[in-house]
């Protein structure tokens, strides 16, 4: 299992991924009706965007990224077939880590709105806190982050 940072090169895999989840399921046509194209999260990738992939013999199966300005984890998301082998985990602790370095104390973020979502779980399992509901109907959970400076 190797963890590096994504380039906008993984943009393909990275749609393959998410569109292949079994929960919170969005297609690619979903995902673009709201703004997110292989184009937007190349350019993400590019700017406030940084992200990483998981590959395990060599094929991207998990990624997560975040916006540093808005103090968010934007994505996180694990192939089906490779969940439960702590790639979520490793995920989320460079992504919580890249936002701490940047100075970021409290971060944000949010999933689908079906509380059975077994990723509601995983947030609170890695002490992400509920925090409501936002106006989109998606639920959101913050978590103070360590002060590790820029």
């Amino acid at each position: 299992m190797l963890l590096r940072s994504a380039t906008p090169a993984d943009v393909p895999a990275m749609f393959d991924i998410r569109c292949s989840v079994r929960e919170n399921h969005q297609s690619r046509e979903e995902l673009a009706a709201l703004g997110v194209t292989p184009e937007s999260v190349a350019a993400m990738l590019e700017g406030d965007g940084p992200g990483w992939v998981v590959e395990v013999d060599g094929k991207p199966v998990a990624f997560a990224m975040v916006i540093v300005l808005e103090k968010t984890v934007f994505a996180c998301f694990v192939s089906p077939g490779y969940e439960g082998r702590g790639i979520g985990c490793l995920l989320m602790e460079a992504a919580e880590h890249c936002l701490a370095h940047n100075g970021i104390e409290e971060a944000w973020l949010t999933t689908g709105a079906n509380p059975d979502l077994r990723a509601n779980g995983f947030y609170q399992a890695l002490d992400w806190t509920p925090a409501g509901t936002d106006p989109d109907g998606q639920l959101r959970y913050t978590k103070r982050l360590p002060r590790l400076g820029h």
